[in-house]
């Protein structure tokens, strides 16, 4: 049950984009098209997931060896390594999704949505429902996945929005990235009615 809770807690009610405010720039420029925001979500859910593993297991390794200082350096390393092999293995198997990402998939490198998980996991500090403590590495992982799953779902919800937008008479002064920001902001208001959940 306690799974479940912090599945359900990641996706809607902390939310990482709409609530807790990390991974805006994919937000805002991957999602103009679904089967792009598609894209992102799945490189960033396999990234997040893996990168979180990795990390909690080195972050122990630094723990053990007093490096604790690394912290941040190493997953740095460690996320910027598992988008290079994305990247490599998406223009094998989907050229046409590598070529709609673009400059974007790079990007995964910086989105500081995977490294902010990847330290609130490594360090035991993630928002997790009442009744965890001290969290250990299937929750992180459940957690971490739960997270990539929340953001690709605020990505495809955003990009839907901004997609039936773009056929709508909008006022000069209010297209492009104002209209963006308010959609944005009434999409994290809709989340918050999820608050109670939890």
């Amino acid at each position: 049950m306690i799974y479940f809770l912090i599945f359900i807690s990641a996706i809607f009610v902390n939310n990482i984009v709409l609530s807790q405010f990390l991974g805006i720039c994919p937000f805002l420029g991957v999602s103009k098209k679904i089967d792009t925001a598609l894209g992102m979500g799945a490189a960033v859910a396999f990234v997040l997931t893996l990168a979180t593993v990795v990390t909690y297991l080195l972050n122990k390794l630094l723990i053990l060896w007093g490096l604790e200082f690394m912290q941040t350096i190493l997953f740095i390393l460690v996320i910027a390594a598992l988008v290079q092999m994305i990247e490599i293995i998406l223009k094998k198997i989907s050229p046409s999704l590598y070529q709609a990402l673009g400059v974007f998939l790079p990007l995964i490198t910086t989105n500081c949505c995977l490294l902010g998980v990847a330290i609130l996991v490594a360090n035991g500090t993630e928002k997790l429902p009442a009744g965890v403590t001290n969290p250990g590495l299937l929750e992180g992982t459940i957690f971490a996945f739960a997270t990539a799953l929340g953001f690709a779902l605020a990505l495809v919800l955003f990009a839907g929005i901004r997609e039936q937008l773009s056929m709508n008479k909008i006022p000069k002064a209010m297209q492009g990235t104002p209209i963006a920001l308010v959609t944005a902001g009434l999409l994290a208001m809709a989340f918050m009615g999820f608050s109670g959940v939890v």
